[in-house]
Formats: structure tokens, C-alpha cells, sequence
């Protein structure tokens, strides 16, 4: 373990200085930055090739590994429940914070154009769901879609314990096996991140330039603000009073996933790396892990549910609207229930602000003055989602073990 702590110390510390680097390199040297932009996707690319398999293999390892329908149940609900309880607050501080501190001064719509508004479908919460629902496995496995190959790997594993335990025990062989090779591959992949943030870093700043952020800084630092709150105040606070650690300890061990996350922008790309260091550094156990984080890179979206509510308020203050506080109740409870479909995919969160913008009448061109700098800030919720996450295994984890501590002591 400690071995795996000074691999991953290391590790740290060269990630820090790719995004330092990239930085000045993006600032000074933009066209160059611009050019090397192959690398990073390179990078992406091979962490998203380990998605599917490792999503679907661990899925399934975890819910057969329970053992009982029953242990499904009970570690389901906690999950969940705990998923829905980190969002909400998410939001609420959010909520709390525009109305202590409300920016956006009225300006008109007029001469804004948002050409990709028009291009989105309706939205339901009818499709929605029937979208959880594979119509064939196949077909999502290779477009990747997260949430059917979650359910479809659910009633598998489910299904399989229904089994023989010696047809159970092959097909559970088989898939450990492929969770573990992927996880090596891991392995593998996380040596070339600095590399790979350095260039993902470069390319952003050298693309949106540093004049953007200076138009919209009050905006930017509005949601920053209401980030950085969630990660050191709430979530802390949670694990302490959950799983009765040290959480500032637990955090600062697998920080590399946040940063991987922030680099790339995508819960589930970066869900390789979070699965490795939650095991190896995080202390959790394989079997939670396997479980609760591809739940939590589909379903937990704390930071975007922060953002989507910050967002639609400074819109709304643009817009000279006036949000009751039943509208901002509704507001917080339909992004909760939203977040949960948002892709875990970078700026996916821009297609549920316009359904959330659509509900309560607000101009979809509004977008167009906050666009410009969505980029960074879903480095930002990104980073926090894939935190989030990290805090929820680690309560699960520690609960179970005081639970299975209790119950050998009780016996």
C-alpha cells in the first residue's frame, strides 16, 4: 500500500506540473497548442476504451459477488440514497448562494444566437426512462450508452444467481477476469497522464484565450465558489459524520482522480482511474468500488446540478425574471431529477439547461453569453462529480465494514 501511495504521490505531482505547464504553454504559444491537441484526444481515447468492458464486468462482479438479493437491496438503497442526498445539497447551496449574492443584470436577448438551442429534441421524462431500458445490449455496448448497459448488467447479475454455484462460479471467473485485466490496462494508462493533461490543459486555454473569462468573471467565480463549497465543506463534512473518518486525509489520497477528471471532462472516462485509486490508495474495498462508482459516473452529478442551477438563475436575472422561491424549490427539484439522465460526457449539461430554460419560459439564446466559458467550468463539476462519487464509496465502504465488525461480534 505504501508503494502504491508514493506511485501515485509521484504521479501527482507530475499531473500538477502538466497543468501548470500547460497553461503558460497555451498562453504563450497557442498555435502550437492548438496543433498538439491530437495528443490529449489519444489520451481520452484510450480511457474511454476501457469503459464498457470494466463498466460491464465490475457491474456484474459486484452484484454477483453480494451474494443474496437481499445484500443488493440493502447496499442499493444506501447507494442511491446517498447519491440523491450529496446532489440536493448541491443544489441548495447553489439556490442559497444566488440569493445571498444575485448576479446578472438585465440585458436583452436581442442579436444572440445559439444555433445548436433548435437543433435539440423535446424532452420527457417518459423518453428518459424508456432510454434506461436496452431495446439490444449490443447496440448500447457500442455506442457506449452507460445506463442500459448498467441495467442490463444489473438483471444479469441478478439472473446469475439464480444459477447452479458452479455455472454461476465460471460466468463470475470469466467476468473478474476481464475486470481485473481492464484495470491493469489502467494501470497502464495513467502513467501517460501529465502528458495527457498537459496537452488537454494547453488546448483548452489557447482555444478560449484568457479575455473570456475576464467578460464573465463574476459568473465564473459564482460557480467556482459554489464547487469549491460542496467539495471542502459538504462533502467532508458528510464523510465524517458517515463513515467517521478523517476526510481531508481520505481526499488528499485520491486526488488524482479529481484531476484526471478536470483534465478530460468526463465522469466516465475518468472511471478507470477513480476504480485504481479508490482500491489502492483509498483503502475501499474491490467489490464497493465495482459496485458504486459506474453507478455514480451515470447517475451522481453533483456539480452539474450545481452549475445547471446557477446558471438558470444568472439567465434569469439576465432575463429580468424573477423566480418566486416555489420556482427555485421546482427548479432544484427538476435539476435533482435531471441529473440524473445528464450524459457523462463533456458539456452534456448544456442540453438540460436549455430543457430546464424551456420550463420556466426563459430565451434559449441567453446561452450564447455563458457558452463561451462552459468549457472550463465543466472541468470544474466534472471534477466534483467524480469527488462526489469518491466520498459516497468511501462512506458506503466504511458502513459496511462496521456493519460486518458488528454483526462477527455479535455472533
Amino acid at each position: 500500500m505504501i508503494n502504491k501511495a508514493k506511485k501515485y504521490a509521484t504521479t501527482n505531482t507530475l499531473v500538477l506540473l502538466g497543468v501548470i505547464l500547460g497553461v503558460l504553454f497555451g498562453i504563450f504559444a497557442p498555435e502550437l497548442a492548438l496543433s498538439q491537441q491530437v495528443i490529449g484526444e489519444i489520451f481520452i481515447n484510450f480511457l474511454k476504451m476501457l469503459v464498457v468492458p470494466l463498466v460491464f464486468s465490475s457491474v456484474y462482479v459486484s452484484i454477483v459477488g453480494l451474494g443474496d438479493l437481499k445484500s443488493l437491496r440493502d447496499i442499493g438503497a444506501m447507494v442511491v440514497s446517498l447519491y440523491i442526498l450529496t446532489t440536493a445539497l448541491a443544489v441548495v447551496i447553489a439556490v442559497v448562494s444566488m440569493n445571498l449574492v444575485p448576479i446578472g443584470e438585465a440585458v436583452t436577448a436581442e442579436g444572440l444566437e445559439y444555433v445548436k438551442a433548435t437543433q435539440i429534441a423535446p424532452f420527457s421524462f417518459k423518453s428518459m426512462i424508456l432510454s434506461f431500458i436496452p431495446t439490444n445490449i449490443f447496440h448500447s455496448l457500442s455506442d457506449g450508452s452507460m445506463m442500459p448497459i448498467i441495467i442490463f448488467a444489473l438483471l444479469f447479475g441478478i439472473a446469475s444467481l439464480h444459477l447452479t454455484k458452479q455455472r454461476q462460479s465460471v460466468i463470475y471467473d470469466f467476468f473478474t477476469a476481464v475486470m481485473d485485466a481492464m484495470l491493469i490496462m489502467a494501470e497502464w494508462v495513467i502513467k501517460m497522464t501529465p502528458l495527457g493533461v498537459f496537452s488537454l490543459i494547453s488546448y483548452v486555454v489557447a482555444d478560449q484565450g484568457v479575455e473570456v473569462i475576464v467578460g464573465l468573471w463574476k459568473y465564473l467565480l459564482m460557480v467556482i465558489a459554489v464547487l469549491l463549497f460542496h467539495a471542502v465543506i459538504t462533502l467532508p463534512s458528510l464523510l465524517l459524520f458517515f463513515a467517521r473518518i478523517n476526510p481531508f486525509k481520505y481526499l488528499n489520497s485520491i486526488r488524482e482522480a479529481p484531476i484526471m477528471a478536470f483534465s478530460t471532462a468526463s465522469s466516465m472516462a475518468t472511471l478507470p482511474v477513480s476504480m485504481r485509486v479508490a482500491q489502492e490508495v483509498g483503502g475501499v474495498d474491490k467489490k464497493n468500488a465495482s459496485f458504486v462508482l459506474p453507478l455514480g459516473a451515470t447517475i451522481s452529478m453533483d456539480g452539474t446540478a450545481a452549475y445547471l442551477t446557477v446558471a438558470t438563475l444568472y439567465i434569469a436575472n439576465l432575463a429580468g425574471v424573477d423566480l418566486t422561491l416555489f420556482d427555485q424549490f421546482v427548479l432544484g427539484a427538476t435539476v435533482v431529477a435531471l441529473s440524473v439522465g445528464v450524459a457523462a460526457l463533456p458539456s452534456a449539461s448544456l442540453v438540460m439547461l436549455i430543457v430546464i430554460l424551456n420550463q420556466f419560459g426563459l430565451a434559449l439564446e441567453y446561452i450564447a453569453l455563458i457558452v463561451a466559458v462552459d468549457r472550463i467550468l465543466d472541468m470544474a463539476r466534472t471534477s466534483l462529480n467524480v469527488t462526489s462519487d469518491l466520498v459516497v464509496l468511501k462512506i458506503v465502504d466504511e458502513r459496511l465494514k462496521q456493519k460486518n465488525v458488528q454483526e462477527g461480534l455479535n455472533s
